[in-house]
């Protein structure tokens, strides 16, 4: 299996400057790590689990660029009524990656409802998707990305990775101010 940090290497190689990327939890001091860009937005000073909802209204509002939206399968079973509300009023740029450790990782690791027995795959296709796909393997990940990249979303990619120990994550500003400055990027460019 993958690990999380495996996963964003592959994402922030093939991802284009124009790219909006929403992370929370677990992927935001990771990504942060890899991108300084104005484009990137730690969804983590807000409620779990609204991510997913969030890089969506993006990409309707944002319809000439394509946006990411990093999410733990914990969040995202925060609001499994994001995956129907995505599937049905469709955007095309957007790109759902879920990050599947099975575990709340920023709380502790327990372990997700459902651990080892749900499909976070299953649920999206069941959900509407009609790009659904899911990865185990770093190699095949790479290879699959330009293809996917290319696709029209919206898109659900399941990332299956190991439980790590990844710290609650912390801004070093106010989230109002890293708003602001994703709305003045999203303005100028």
């Amino acid at each position: 299996m993958m690990t999380r940090d495996e996963c964003l290497d592959i994402l922030h190689r093939y991802r284009r400057n124009d790219v909006v990327v929403v992370t929370t939890m677990g992927c935001v001091r990771p990504w942060f790590a890899l991108s300084n860009s104005r484009l990137d937005f730690p969804s983590a000073g807000s409620a779990m689990g609204h991510a997913a909802d969030f890089a969506m209204g993006i990409a309707l509002a944002q319809p000439s660029r394509q946006v990411w939206a990093l999410n733990g399968d914990g969040s995202m079973l925060m609001s499994l009524g994001t995956l129907v509300t995505i599937s049905q009023t469709p955007p095309p740029n957007l790109l759902l990656f879920v990050f599947q450790n099975d575990t709340f990782e920023v709380t502790g690791n327990q372990p997700i409802p459902g651990a080892g027995s749900i499909s976070m795959t299953q649920i999206a296709r069941g959900a509407g998707f009609a790009r659904v796909h899911e990865f185990r393997e770093k190699t095949v990940l790479e290879e699959k990305m330009p293809l996917i990249l290319k696709e029209a979303g919206p898109t659900f990619i399941n990332l299956r990775i190991e439980p790590g120990r990844e710290p609650p994550p912390k801004l070093n500003c106010p989230l109002s101010q890293v708003a602001a400055e994703l709305r003045a990027a999203l303005r100028e460019e």
